[in-house]
C-alpha cells in the first residue's frame, strides 16, 4: 500500500522536473497537486503545471490552486531563473482545455488529510503558503499528516543562500508560512539549499535524454536556468533543487537528515526567511525539523537522469 502524496508546486523549471520525475518514477501515488503563487505568479503556474502533465501524459491528476499572494507580504517573483513564463518558454505550443473548476488547495489538502490520515505525505516545492492556511483553518490537519517534505532553508552553509545571503527563495516568499509550518507539530523535513546545491545536473547529464521523451524539454526549459547558473557559479547546468525534494520521499537514503529545533527570521530586513537551526540546543527546545546534512548527490542525479530516460 503505498502512501498517498499531494506535491505542492510553484511550477518554475525545477518544479516542472519534479513532477516529470515523481510521476514517471511510478513510486509517488499522486491524489492531486496543488499550486502556490511563488517563482511566478498563481495564474502561470497553474498554466505550467497543466502543460507539463499534458506533456506526460497524465490529464487525469487534477491541479488544485491555492494561494495567489504570501500572507502577509508583496508577492515576488524569479523570472531571472525560470523565463518569462517560469518553464523557460519550452512548452508555448502546448494548448490547454478550459482548466476545470477545482476546490482551494489549502481546502483539498485539508480533505485529503482526514481522509488519508496517517497515510499522507505533502512535498512542497514552493513557498508553504497553502499548508499554513491549511493548519490555521484545521489544525488537527497536524495529527493526520504523515509527513512534510519541503524544499526550503539554508541551515549550515550560511552566506550561500540564494535570495538573501542567508536565506533560500522559497522560505523567504513567504517566511511567516513556514514559521507557521515548523511550529505545527508536523512532522516536517526540510530539503534545503546546503543538499540541492550539490545536485548539480549538467550539459552531459542532459544528453544522456537524446532521443528520448524528455530531451527536448530538459534542454530547452533549463536553458534560461543554466544561463543563470554560469553567471552566477560559473557551471552550465543546474541544481535539481525540487526533484532531490520528491527523491528524498521515493528513496529517503539520498539524503542524510538530523532532527534540532529550526526556527525562521520574520522581522530583520537583513535576515528575512532565514532558517535558524540550534545545532548547540542554545534555546533548549524540542526539535522540530528534520535537516539534511549530508546528500549522495551523484547517484541521485544518475536515477533522475534514468528516470526519465526510460519513460515512454
Amino acid at each position: 500500500m503505498m502512501t498517498k502524496v499531494i506535491l505542492d508546486v510553484d511550477t518554475g523549471i525545477d518544479d516542472a522536473l519534479a513532477i516529470i520525475y515523481g510521476i514517471e518514477s511510478k513510486k509517488v501515488d499522486l491524489v492531486g497537486i496543488t499550486t502556490v503563487n511563488g517563482n511566478v505568479p498563481l495564474h502561470m503556474v497553474n498554466k505550467n503545471t497543466r502543460k507539463v502533465l499534458q506533456l506526460i501524459g497524465r490529464t487525469d491528476i487534477q491541479v488544485y490552486p491555492g494561494a495567489d499572494r504570501p500572507l502577509l507580504r508583496e508577492p515576488e517573483h524569479e523570472y531571472r531563473v525560470h523565463g518569462t513564463d517560469g518553464i523557460g518558454n519550452a512548452l508555448d505550443d502546448v494548448h490547454l482545455e478550459e482548466a476545470e473548476d477545482n476546490m482551494f488547495a489549502p481546502d483539498f489538502i485539508i480533505e485529503q488529510a482526514k481522509k488519508y490520515k496517517g497515510d499522507l505525505t505533502v512535498i512542497l516545492v514552493g513557498p508553504v503558503t497553502n499548508l499554513a492556511l491549511a493548519l490555521r483553518k484545521e489544525p488537527k490537519i497536524a495529527e493526520w499528516i504523515k509527513e512534510v517534505i519541503i524544499m526550503g532553508g539554508l541551515v549550515s552553509e550560511a552566506g550561500k543562500g540564494n535570495k538573501l545571503p542567508n536565506s533560500e527563495f522559497n522560505i523567504f516568499a513567504d517566511a511567516e508560512s513556514a514559521a507557521i509550518v515548523f511550529h505545527s507539530g508536523l512532522e516536517v523535513t526540510l530539503v534545503s539549499l546546503d543538499v540541492t546545491m550539490k545536485t548539480f545536473m549538467n550539459l552531459e547529464h542532459i544528453e544522456k535524454l537524446k532521443g528520448t521523451k524528455y530531451y527536448d524539454f530538459v534542454l530547452n526549459s533549463t536553458e534560461v536556468f543554466r544561463g543563470f547558473s554560469q553567471k552566477r557559479y560559473k557551471k552550465n547546468g543546474c541544481a535539481l533543487h525540487d526533484p532531490l525534494t520528491v527523491g528524498y520521499f521515493i528513496d529517503p537514503s539520498y539524503i542524510k537528515t538530523e532532527k534540532y529545533f529550526v526556527d525562521v527570521e520574520t522581522v530583520s530586513p537583513l535576515g528575512y526567511g532565514q532558517t535558524i537551526c540550534d545545532f548547540r540546543n542554545i534555546w533548549e527546545k524540542e526539535p522540530n525539523v528534520n535537516i539534511c546534512v549530508d546528500v549522495d548527490a551523484e547517484r541521485f542525479v544518475n536515477d533522475f537522469i534514468e528516470t526519465l530516460k526510460q519513460a515512454k
